[in-house]
């Protein structure tokens, strides 16, 4: 199971606010099949098998916001690519929360 983390940064934007150019962006990858994501307040989780969805919706996200007339982008990444075990983004969350008093 693969995740990622991806948070999108559009620059040059006419307002402080980016929340349009996420939202877009979100919507982009919604009907990619066989990819999982959940949106939180840094950023959006990819969940999926296969490393070329995961590529994929990146690239959308990233394109989705170019096509809104914004010419940069930063985007930071983060991977985690395990084939031991096969864990849902939940199961993570939950594992964490058993080790909590």
């Amino acid at each position: 199971m693969i995740q990622a983390e991806i948070s999108i940064y559009p620059l040059a934007t006419k307002t402080t606010s980016v929340s349009f150019y996420i939202a877009k962006a979100i919507e982009s990858i919604k009907n990619i099949e066989n990819l999982r994501y959940e949106i939180n307040s840094m950023g959006t989780i990819l969940e999926s098998d296969d490393m070329d969805i995961i590529n994929k919706s990146s690239k959308s996200m990233i394109e989705a916001i170019h096509h809104l007339g914004i010419n940069r982008v930063e985007v930071i990444i983060k991977i985690d690519s395990r084939i031991d075990k096969h864990q849902k983004m939940e199961e993570k969350i939950d594992s964490i929360k058993k080790q909590m008093d």
